[in-house]
């Protein structure tokens, strides 16, 4: 290749970005990768997490807000942004149903064409995004891993979506596992033998009810160095992150001596891959001088 990596993280809303991968991304932009992150809404529905953002003036105009918030967080990343200009879906109750208009009630064809421009634009080599469950069932979640498996497979078809530049294949998909039941299971032991409060009781109970994802795991990325940029990249989302909250209820140096690695489920590739691996780019291209580690087939 002539240029270095690019990878491409394909998210719902803002503040997605910060709680899923980033300390991957962070660690990728260090060695030199170039990394864009795609937001297909404005998070308009979403809900104020913090106590202390929860006020009238936020309140008026929290798409406002939350665009000043993840333009902070995409700073401390060291990545690039897109937005794909779709409205949140918000969370209707149960029986109810998605607003008309909404990013999970467009057409899909109409969402892959938007994401397709930004990939054959970016030409991305590996693309994150979630697995079908949306990592957790927001419609908008689940709408993202449509679009995004959808343009991943549509992107260096040139017969498919014309007005959407030259094709572009990218060679790897990966779906995100930031809380698979292995990872909670051993934070919630090391904090009780700490004599620690653990978040993670209700949780952990529900996973006998639902698969987990541990065993889906292909590629774990070790990033523990960059847990700090993480951390403040979510700090960055005010009005979704309470410092007080489960996201920092582990300690850092549990963290990065027990879990020092983010996870992915290797779900596509065009290239020669053996799993487990340790590397979202195991596989891609020549040899590249700026990662003189990645000694990958042609």
């Amino acid at each position: 290749m002539s240029s270095p990596p690019r990878l491409m993280a394909v998210h719902a809303h803002p503040d997605d970005e910060s709680s899923k991968g980033a300390a991957t991304m962070a660690r990728y932009v260090a060695e030199g990768c170039e990394v864009l992150v795609v937001t297909c809404t404005g998070g308009e529905e979403g809900s104020i997490l913090n106590p202390a953002m929860d006020r009238p003036d936020v309140r008026a105009d929290l798409a406002t807000v939350r665009a000043r918030e993840v333009a902070a967080a995409i700073e401390v990343l060291g990545v690039r942004q897109r937005r794909l200009g779709f409205v949140d879906s918000g969370w209707p109750a149960d029986g109810e149903p998605v607003p008309a208009g909404r990013f999970a009630t467009v057409p899909l064809a109409r969402c892959t064409e938007r994401l397709v421009a930004v990939m054959r634009e970016f030409r991305p080599h590996v693309v994150l995004t979630y697995d079908e469950n949306g990592g957790y069932p927001h419609p908008d979640h689940i709408r993202c891993h449509e679009v995004s498996v959808a343009a991943f497979d549509a992107a260096g078809d040139d017969r498919l979506f014309p007005a959407a530049g030259p094709p572009w294949t990218p060679l790897k998909l990966y779906y995100t596992h930031e809380w698979c039941e292995g990872r909670m299971r051993t934070f919630h032991r090391a904090l009780l033998a700490e004599g620690l409060n653990s978040p993670y009781h209700e949780w952990l109970d529900e996973w006998t009810t639902k698969p987990g994802s541990t065993e889906r795991i292909t590629t774990r990325v070790a990033c523990g160095e960059y847990f700090p940029v993480r951390d403040r990249a979510l700090l960055a989302h005010a009005t979704q992150i309470d410092p007080d909250s489960h996201w920092f209820a582990v300690p850092m140096r549990l963290q990065q001596a027990l879990w020092p690695t983010e996870d992915f489920e290797l779900v596509r590739s065009h290239v020669d891959s053996t799993v487990p691996e340790d590397d979202l780019f195991t596989g891609i291209g020549e040899f590249v001088p700026e990662f003189p580690e990645l000694r990958i087939s042609e």
